[in-house]
């Protein structure tokens, strides 16, 4: 992957963005995902094949205290920061996702975060969205994940993980740093189909076994 140092024009960026640091991620064709002007320490911890330990006792506090108060495996949200910015608090996606988790600013004014650079009310948002992520695909993981990076309405078109190249390739990368085992094949990722069916009032319940499986 190719790096190079860019110089940021403030008229393409919100102020907000320019003052966080003026990280840009963009996503190549190819699927890869590409930061421009990141911190080489953040680069390492989001390439890295391993979960690695939180940079800073700040944020390891807010993902423990989060993680906690949503009943997620703290490992959980630490591999998806890792995967999604690598720390970096200030990292600005070009699709306009922002901080720590990636929250997208409509997901983020959804969720009453009123400063998605804020690192505390960052990590809030995001594990509250991977929270509901998860209970929307009865804690199938590899749906929840995908759900997160692609949106759920992807996971339900496709009744299952998108066929999207930078999809599962991240849900590949956080189940690698989450279960510790990177020898994940194309096929686990994929991972079963969900199935739509309704409950007795017409609700729609998500489920991998089938109508009265």
């Amino acid at each position: 992957m190719r790096f190079e140092r860019i110089v940021v024009v403030a008229a393409l960026l919100a102020p907000s963005s320019v003052s966080a640091g003026g990280v840009l991620m963009e996503v190549r064709a190819d699927g890869v995902k590409v930061i421009r002007n990141e911190a080489p320490a953040a680069r390492e911890r989001r390439f890295s094949s391993r979960l690695v330990a939180a940079p800073t006792t700040r944020i390891a506090e807010l993902i423990d205290r989060y993680a906690a108060e949503h009943d997620l495996d703290p490992r959980l949200v630490q591999a998806v920061m890792q995967a999604e910015s690598g720390y970096d608090a200030s990292a600005l996606s070009t699709k306009g996702a922002i901080g720590l988790m990636q929250l997208m600013p409509e997901t983020a004014r959804e969720l009453a975060v009123v400063d998605p650079w804020d690192p505390e009310q960052n990590v809030r948002g995001g594990v509250a969205y991977l929270k509901r992520m998860v209970q929307l695909f009865s804690n199938e993981l590899d749906f929840a994940l995908a759900a997160y990076n692609a949106g759920p309405n992807a996971v339900l078109r496709y009744a299952g993980v998108p066929p999207f190249t930078e999809t599962r390739d991240y849900v590949r990368k956080v189940r690698c740093l989450y279960d510790g085992d990177c020898g994940e094949s194309e096929s686990s990722v994929a991972g079963r189909k969900v199935n739509i069916v309704r409950d007795g009032n017409g609700g729609i319940i998500l489920t991998t076994s089938g109508p009265g499986g």
